[in-house]
């Protein structure tokens, strides 16, 4: 058997780092590939940051999000989770004055 492959540790990239990854595979002319191994980059990585700014592009299947739209959902689910949490102890405080007072 082979040598058990030692996993990567996660890093973050910044917004101006990736949009310049993809800048050298859309105009540059580089594959994911090369790209991919010239900034000791995982492909998938790379592909996937490809393929969302082709949809901020607008040039992404029909029913994918764009960047800001997965920011919108994202913060519309917390405030939907929060208006649920809120609407729960409104709930309960309603019962316990209700039964105070009955």
């Amino acid at each position: 058997m082979g040598v058990p492959m030692e996993r990567r540790k996660r890093r973050a990239f910044t917004d101006e780092f990736k949009a310049e990854t993809v800048r050298l595979v859309l105009e540059g002319g580089k594959t994911v590939a090369e790209v991919a191994r010239d900034l000791d980059l995982t492909e998938s990585a790379v592909r996937v940051w490809v393929r969302q700014a082709k949809v901020d592009r607008g040039q992404g299947k029909l029913g994918e999000l764009t960047t800001a739209e997965r920011e919108e959902l994202q913060r519309l689910r917390r405030e939907v989770k929060a208006l649920r949490l809120e609407r729960e102890i409104l709930k309960k405080a309603a019962a316990f004055f209700a039964k105070e007072n009955g």
